[in-house]
């Protein structure tokens, strides 16, 4: 069990990193000039952070945090997994947002000023310290 749990927190590690640094790439591209050197540079480390990274780490949370909860690791009668389980899903979300984001710079067709990616770096930190607190501390 305690190796399963190592592993889930191994690929939340890295999930978060990348939720925490795609959308700052994306503020830093919204302001780069279509078609130029720096533009085509942030699209590869856009798409090589998210297919490279985040995929596969949301990919191995979700699996090792599922067999926990088969293996009954998890007090479903308590409050704290809910909250944690629906801000995963938020996260997921979220996860999702980006991809479409990426795909979007990608075809040089994003139309979000600076500002939006600045305000939706802060979403996965939020969810990412609710998350936690429900873990640990189990307010609920």
């Amino acid at each position: 069990m305690e190796w399963i749990k190592a592993a889930h927190v191994i690929a939340v590690i890295s999930w978060m990193a990348g939720m925490l640094y795609l959308p700052r790439l994306f503020v830093y591209h919204a302001v780069t000039e279509i078609g130029s050197d720096k533009s085509e540079t942030f699209k590869v480390m856009e798409r090589r952070l998210l297919r490279g990274i985040m995929n596969p780490a949301m990919i191995a949370t979700w699996l090792f945090g599922l067999w926990m909860v088969f293996l009954g690791v998890v007090d479903w009668s308590q409050g704290w997994p809910w909250v944690k389980a629906a801000m995963v899903i938020a996260l997921s979300g979220c996860h999702g947002v980006l991809s479409s984001h990426r795909k979007a710079f990608a075809e040089d067709r994003n139309v979000k000023p600076q500002k939006y990616f600045r305000i939706i770096n802060e979403v996965p930190t939020v969810l990412l310290i609710i998350i936690v607190i429900a873990v640990i501390a189990k307010p609920f």
